[in-house]
């Protein structure tokens, strides 16, 4: 670990201020930076502790939408009432996500700022990554694949991104609030991260010195009937080979509308937006889930050497997840 300068911010306005300074990044709960800071993956010149900005740590249930703090703590969040009862699948994939330690210093900001878990990435000895020294190579192109992406990959990068909750605000429409020296802005969920492309150290559309201040997610019948699945090698602290966020919107027994996300198969939650057309209109049962899933919603899959059982797996997620919502046989 290299020195650097830390600085605590009291507000927002100082906390972008001191954003400004070269090298600078911020810190909340720290349960990912510090890691990397160890590892080597960044070397701030001025740590922005922000712990201090509480009016960033609110979880507000008004009518209408879910509106959580970037500073609310994942354990928080998880535990609410009203998040366990309107956005389950908000609430499932937290309490699914590290250790109860971990949940209860991480913050959602935080969360949604994870990056890869690919083993090349976080190698003590240096191998080519281009996340960590861009033009380095990809040495999971020839090398271990078992974990990495099916959709969205390109030749500088096949990692997948490691959130729980991000796949289930991706299926729900959430909206990332920020600010920064040019103002606020909201980025919907689908357009706040970025494919690898031929940059892959460019997580996020976040621009330099913008700070994630709450995450929006609008109060629907699909969030209120709504699932998350996830399927892991072990029972617990374990990242997902696959995971599925589910929500429907019924009238009567039939589908009104669809969302559908997967996680551990893309660099960003993957949106299965061909399924979620072909299910609309047609009875809610376990059939018409498996028919729109071979409809079309994974030739874009581009499975490598050692993960095409992952096409399946996310399959059979989907369908499980509909079985707890109540899909019929």
């Amino acid at each position: 670990m290299e020195p650097f300068i830390y600085r605590r911010a009291t507000d927002a306005s100082q906390a972008l201020a001191l954003a400004a300074a070269p090298g600078a990044i911020f810190i909340a709960g720290g349960t990912e930076l510090l890691n990397w800071l160890k590892e080597g993956i960044v070397r701030p010149g001025t740590l922005v502790d922000i712990n201090g900005l509480q009016d960033l740590e609110t979880i507000d249930t008004a009518p209408g939408r879910l509106r959580i703090g970037a500073l609310a703590r994942m354990s928080e969040v998880a535990a609410h009432p009203a998040v366990r009862r309107d956005y389950p699948a908000v609430a499932e994939a937290l309490v699914r996500s590290a250790s109860q330690q971990l949940r209860n210093m991480a913050s959602m900001g935080g969360n949604l700022l994870q990056r890869t878990r690919c083993p090349y990435f976080r190698a003590d000895a240096p191998v080519p990554c281009n996340k960590r020294a861009p033009g380095s190579g990809c040495a999971a192109l020839r090398g271990a694949d078992r974990h990495a992406a099916i959709f969205g990959w390109s030749d500088a990068c096949v990692a997948t991104h490691p959130s729980d909750v991000a796949v289930a605000f991706a299926a729900l429409d959430a909206v990332v609030h920020v600010q920064g020296p040019q103002g606020a802005r909201e980025v919907p969920f689908g357009d706040f991260y970025r494919l690898p492309g031929d940059r892959p150290q460019d997580d996020t559309t976040l621009r330099p010195g913008e700070l994630i201040v709450a995450i929006e997610v609008p109060a629907s019948a699909v969030a209120a009937r709504s699932r998350y699945i996830k399927v892991r090698e072990r029972a617990s602290y374990e990242f997902a080979l696959v995971s599925a966020a589910v929500g429907i919107d019924l009238d009567g027994a039939t589908i009104r509308n669809a969302r559908i996300a997967l996680g551990g198969v893309a660099p960003k939650p993957w949106r299965l937006r061909v399924a979620e057309r072909a299910l609309a209109g047609r009875p809610f049962t376990v059939a018409a889930v498996r028919a729109a899933l071979e409809s079309g919603a994974f030739s874009e899959a581009r499975p490598r050497r050692a993960n095409g059982f992952k096409v399946d797996l996310a399959k059979r997620a989907v369908v499980r997840a509909a079985v707890g919502l109540g899909a019929g046989a």
